[in-house]
């Protein structure tokens, strides 16, 4: 494994990362000791970081307890934003819930520190100075050593921040146009993920094929036609290539310059296994020519149902004038 400067935090990182949504048990896997093992597997391929979030139900424990006798050799990032409970300060970016949060995080890790802590999604709330001084003086105590974003438009001074967590696969590339542009300008690491598609990319969706796809069954991006011709001209480009469709994928992700490493959402040790056998994989300049051909660089194939929807699309009233002001008399 191979190993990549995360922006400018002089810290290196393997391209191939570990994402440990599916660790939590009651979304993921329901072993906490077949995770534990999944990350001894992927620590000993050479993977060196480990990126969780305080909304993943269990997963900081479980991750925390797999880091056991691991910590100094592993970069651990977690997230914070996303609502923790019912009570309203229980969430977004404030100095009050953020002091509190990376508290919880850091006893559910059994650590004394984190690596990269990220705001997990924008807190339109909170004004983003706020925010970036109390993340300055979380890396002051010595409870972070630095401080990122995860899907953060390029609007909310993206350029403050040392990373960037945003959604990224030959189906969305969205951010090639602005966020990776702003990355590489400042000097900011990027974390994909969903570099499989959220599945899509597997191999194991197929127009009018049943699937075993769990996501498949709550997200409406599976049955977005758009997506399914694109896997549909995907698949055989693979085929041509000698690979497989995740492989493919996972090469494509880590082939821009501007991306750091690209998140693996595993749930069993096979899904590692599989993905691990693809790490020498190098796509040539024909094959990405003809993903271009699919999917235009800079365009989102759909919408992602976990994609972030600013407040000016989501409240009407930012997108209506009231009745008494709408006419041009």
């Amino acid at each position: 494994m191979q190993y990549r400067n995360l922006g400018r935090t002089g810290i290196k990182v393997s391209p191939y990362a570990l994402g440990a949504l599916m660790f939590a048990t009651q979304i993921g896997n329901h072993d906490p000791e077949d995770s534990i093992r999944i990350i001894h597997k992927a620590l000993d391929a050479g993977m060196n970081l480990v990126d969780t979030a305080d909304a993943y139900g269990d997963s900081e424990e479980v991750v925390g307890r797999a880091l056991k006798g691991h910590r100094d050799n592993v970069v651990l990032t977690t997230k914070v934003s996303r609502p923790m409970g019912s009570d309203p300060n229980q969430q977004g970016a404030s100095r009050r819930w953020i002091m509190t949060a990376v508290e919880n995080s850091l006893r559910r890790l059994q650590t004394d520190h984190i690596d990269v802590y990220q705001i997990q999604r924008p807190d339109p709330d909170t004004d983003i100075e706020e925010t970036l001084s109390v993340l300055t003086d979380l890396v002051r105590s010595g409870k972070i050593r630095a401080f990122g974003t995860s899907t953060m438009p390029v609007s909310n001074r993206l350029e403050r921040f040392r990373t960037e967590q945003p959604p990224y696969s030959i189906l969305n590339r969205g951010i090639e146009r602005e966020v990776l542009p702003v990355a590489q300008q400042y000097g900011m690491g990027i974390l994909a993920w969903g570099p499989l598609g959220q599945g899509m990319l597997t191999g194991r969706v197929r127009r009018g094929q049943d699937n075993d796809v769990t996501r498949a069954k709550f997200f409406t991006a599976f049955s977005d036609e758009r997506r399914l011709d694109a896997v549909e001209r995907l698949i055989p480009l693979a085929e041509e290539a000698g690979l497989s469709m995740p492989h493919l994928a996972m090469a494509f992700a880590i082939s821009h310059p501007g991306v750091t490493s690209a998140l693996l959402g595993v749930r069993t040790m096979e899904q590692l296994d599989d993905l691990l056998a693809g790490v020498g994989v190098v796509l040539s300049d024909d094959v990405l020519d003809r993903i271009d051909e699919i999917v235009p660089p800079g365009t989102d194939i759909g919408t992602l149902d976990q994609a972030y929807v600013p407040p000016a699309i989501q409240k009407t009233e930012l997108r209506r004038r009231p009745l008494s002001e709408r006419s041009a008399a």
